[in-house]
């Protein structure tokens, strides 16, 4: 989560997703290990925490936090290698909802919805957030509380506040941190999280949990590392509701676009349902859309790929992350968790002219042929690759790891 904008900095739920969307066919249960996440010597670093020291007591940090935040915090070369290397993965939406309402993440999200049905209940009636909504955020930030991090966060911050790329933002994450150990919510090795200092279920940045986090149990804390997600899913709930979310109205309806309709598209336009139901727009049974506010139309394959009427709770969820394509994501699975059904537009081929039947079927096919892919979701990341390249390899054939038609039809 963010102060400003989500892109200021990538949480644990962004990164692991981006990572399950970067593999391909398979789930992103396990977290594997991460090298260069242990502390190591830096003079430089330890210069830099020495020289920090006064400018955090001058902003209302104590002593004793500091030095007890800083005793077995360290150095995390692993952080900055993460953090110059992110490399922006351009996943088509059809891809990217292939793993934001996989099955398996529905099945998911169905059972968290049914296990903490009372307590969604109490969150949805003091803050008037839908338990659906907040639970398709739990799922996609960390997989239901699976994959929460383990990093410890003093160190991660306060090496990437070294580092420099962008000391005054990790700098007041850093403060921040230390105020929620000074506030006695958790301890400094308790305080764990993503690389770059996202913590808890819903992936929270300590500047955004100072804003925003709950205390739902009354136990004194708001404990968003716990076990038991209360205070995280709560304090997502709050977030979303100061960003002015309104009980009730959807995200956004999978629509139906008029032949030759040229728009127009985008966020920036809005129109009543009925103005856009005077231009040809229905829903996906052929009805006008509710009235459900001024909305807007996306189509982010084109206008012969699927389309989204959405409205003012669409711009709410980008408060906690700006892409469009997580906004979906979020209100697609929240949906599918309430037996709503799989979008029904077609998506268009990818740029090797495959389908993702197509891309699927390739999977199955690798896998009985003995090249393992790690599943059949039909998005083509590291593993697929691996397996298209041993199979070309033990056929002679050019290597080059694409999904493409011919790979399809040689294998059948």
């Amino acid at each position: 989560m963010q102060t400003t904008r989500r892109s200021l900095v990538l949480g644990l739920g962004a990164l692991m997703f981006t990572a399950a969307c970067v593999e391909g066919g398979g789930s992103p249960l396990a977290a594997a290990p991460q090298p260069g996440m242990t502390p190591v010597p830096n003079a430089g670093y330890d210069a830099w925490v020495a020289a920090f020291r006064p400018r955090a007591l001058a902003q209302g940090i104590t002593p004793a936090t500091y030095d007890s935040a800083f005793r077995s915090a360290g150095y995390l070369p692993g952080v900055i290698e993460r953090d110059r290397n992110q490399t922006e993965f351009k996943r088509s939406l059809e891809d990217y909802l292939a793993i934001a309402a996989s099955p398996e993440r529905v099945s998911m999200g169905q059972d968290a919805l049914r296990r903490y049905g009372p307590v969604l209940s109490r969150i949805e009636a003091q803050y008037g957030v839908e338990p659906d909504v907040v639970v398709a955020v739990w799922g996609l930030e960390s997989y239901y509380g699976t994959r929460r991090g383990d990093i410890e966060v003093i160190s991660a911050v306060s090496t990437l506040a070294y580092e420099g790329r962008r000391r005054e933002f990790f700098e007041s994450q850093l403060i921040a941190a230390l105020k929620i150990i000074q506030n006695g919510d958790t301890s400094p090795a308790n305080m764990t999280g993503s690389w770059a200092g996202a913590m808890g279920h819903t992936q929270f940045i300590p500047t955004s949990y100072l804003a925003y986090a709950v205390d739902f149990t009354g136990d004194g804390r708001r404990d968003i590392w716990s076990d038991d997600p209360t205070d995280s899913l709560a304090s997502t709930a709050a977030y979303l509701a100061r960003s002015g979310w309104t009980r009730g109205q959807p995200w956004g309806v999978e629509v139906r676009l008029p032949p030759g309709f040229t728009g127009p598209f985008g966020r920036g336009t809005t129109r009543s349902a009925s103005q856009w139901a005077a231009m040809g727009v229905r829903d996906m049974n052929g009805n006008p859309v509710p009235n459900f506010g001024p909305a807007s139309i996306l189509a982010p394959s084109g206008s012969g790929g699927p389309a989204f009427m959405v409205f003012r709770n669409f711009t709410v969820i980008t408060r906690y992350n700006n892409s469009e394509s997580y906004v979906i994501g979020v209100g697609h699975l929240s949906d599918r968790i309430t037996g709503g059904p799989p979008i029904r537009g077609r998506f268009p081929p990818d740029a090797l002219g495959m389908t993702i039947a197509d891309r699927q079927e390739l999977q199955r096919r690798l896998t009985a042929a003995g090249f393992d892919t790690g599943g059949d979701d039909g998005v083509i990341g590291a593993r697929t690759e691996a397996a298209i390249r041993a199979w070309q390899q033990s056929r002679g054939l050019p290597v080059t790891g694409e999904a493409t038609m011919a790979v399809l039809t040689a294998l059948r």
